[in-house]
């Protein structure tokens, strides 16, 4: 049993990390021309960070609310 003060927590944090690992790969493609390396670590970083988002989504599916 979770409180709805975690779960709504929770709910923030997937799309905070969603939402930013996403921008941080487009930023990656654009930056990929001028500067491979970076672009390269951007992109990684970026997804990384999204698939934690999107981990946390099944997370979250498994919470139930308490009294």
């Amino acid at each position: 049993m979770s409180s709805p003060r975690a779960i709504l927590w929770v709910e923030r944090l997937v799309w905070m990390l969603i939402y930013g690992g996403l921008f941080a790969a487009i930023i990656g493609l654009a930056t990929k021309g001028s500067d491979p390396a970076t672009g390269w670590w951007l992109i990684v970083i970026g997804v990384l960070i999204a698939a934690i988002g999107a981990l946390l989504v099944w997370v979250r599916s498994r919470m139930r609310a308490g009294p």
